[in-house]
């Protein structure tokens, strides 16, 4: 016997687009374009910039060399159209990572772990974890694979519980640097593992929307030296963004 045949409905198409639209504009919770929202957000941030300075009897300084990053950033992870706007001469785009690069001291990592805790506070949907090369190395180490920060396979898993029995997550990995690749692991040379992390995440970025942010003493130049063409092909989905400024450490 034949299959019966159904018709797709215009109204039921509608709520179907309308449904997959709103899973795709996550995060749009707040609207920073309203000054006096984004204003209240801003506080937020130096506040909890202020929160890690407590332990050094000091303050978040906010001044020319990190105001525009941090409204940039504010914007980004809000999914405010106005980030875009923010560096006029480069060509940062909302739906693309951030990769944060700049001198030792600069404030990379404790900037992105400032926009980590605000964040997970706000309940926002671009919520991250922070990560450290050391923290990923160790992990390889210790367990032979990095299958946590990247897939996060749960076996037995159901489409319903997971994207295909996976569950990856935002993160952000800090410090991407030489000097700790150079270790070994049993053998494996720790850059194999880092190529590993980053051929795996740009994968998950494009099927499953979960980003990955990465904070690097390296320079742009040193990008592409270190990594092989097809990886820096894929750095095209960063924002890549320079902290100026000097070691802000005492």
């Amino acid at each position: 016997m034949q299959q019966e045949r159904t018709q797709l409905q215009r109204e039921q198409a509608h709520n179907l687009v309308m449904r997959r639209r709103k899973a795709i504009l996550k995060g749009f919770k707040y609207d920073l374009t309203d000054e006096n929202e984004y204003n209240v957000h801003a506080n937020m941030v130096i506040g909890m910039g202020d929160n890690y300075m407590l332990r050094e009897f000091s303050r978040f300084m906010v001044d020319e060399h990190n105001k525009n990053v941090l409204r940039f950033l504010l914007y980004y992870f809000n999914n405010c159209p106005l980030a875009e706007s923010v560096f006029p001469d480069e060509d940062y785009k909302i739906h693309k990572n951030i990769l944060l690069v700049g001198e030792p001291g600069t404030g990379k990592t404790m900037l992105m772990q400032v926009f980590a805790d605000y964040l997970q506070a706000t309940n926002n949907d671009n919520q991250f974890t922070s990560i450290s090369m050391t923290q990923l190395m160790n992990y390889q180490k210790v367990f032979g694979h990095i299958d946590k920060y990247t897939y996060n396979e749960l076996k037995g898993a159901s489409r319903q519980e997971a994207f295909d029995g996976v569950n990856p997550y935002n993160i952000c990995l800090n410090d991407l640097g030489i000097a700790t690749e150079q270790q070994k692991s049993f053998g494996t040379q720790l850059t194999q593992v880092t190529d590993e992390f980053l051929f795996a995440r740009y994968e998950i970025y494009q099927q499953y929307g979960k980003r990955y942010h990465i904070t690097s003493n390296l320079t742009v130049k040193d990008f592409k030296k270190r990594f092989e063409a097809r990886l820096v092909d894929r750095f095209k989905s960063f924002n890549v963004i320079e902290l100026h400024g000097g070691s802000r450490r005492r």
